[in-house]
């Protein structure tokens, strides 16, 4: 049987938290926005203008030419040139006037590697090489 007394507690709700008056509240200050009107820019257009005048010169078949940092070369840029899709990533590198040339000299592999390595001397800034793996196939791990 169920119990039907008065004395019987109701469940507390939020509803019922909410309906009582605040003893403490604060208030928020109104603060004013003043929103400043920037142009919009593409994801493009703010990579062409972070690279604008962050160039510096390197030697390419002879000729010295601009080429961004190896510091600010894209993710992007480096998968490319991994792939092989040398030309996409000479396009991005260099500037505009200095992709013409590259297309002229069309450089060889060996002459591409010696600009690479010249750009990121110039720069000083070092693109690292990666150590061969070890001889031994043993694992590390102490025993």
């Amino acid at each position: 049987m169920a119990n039907t007394s008065s004395t019987s507690r109701k469940p507390r709700t939020a509803a019922r938290a909410a309906s009582r008056p605040a003893t403490a509240r604060r208030t928020a200050e109104p603060v004013d926005v003043v929103e400043a009107a920037e142009p919009e820019v593409t994801a493009a257009d703010a990579q062409e203008i972070e690279a604008e005048g962050h160039y510096v010169t390197a030697e390419l078949c002879g000729e010295e030419v601009q080429v961004i940092p190896p510091s600010a070369w894209r993710a992007s840029w480096q998968r490319a040139l991994n792939q092989g899709q040398i030309d996409f990533f000479a396009e991005k590198i260099l500037h505009p006037e200095d992709y013409d040339f590259y297309l002229e000299v069309d450089p060889t592999l060996e002459e591409w590697l010696t600009f690479v390595e010249d750009a990121s001397n110039r720069s000083g800034e070092s693109l690292g090489k990666s150590r061969p793996r070890s001889r031994s196939g043993g694992s590390t791990r102490r025993r």
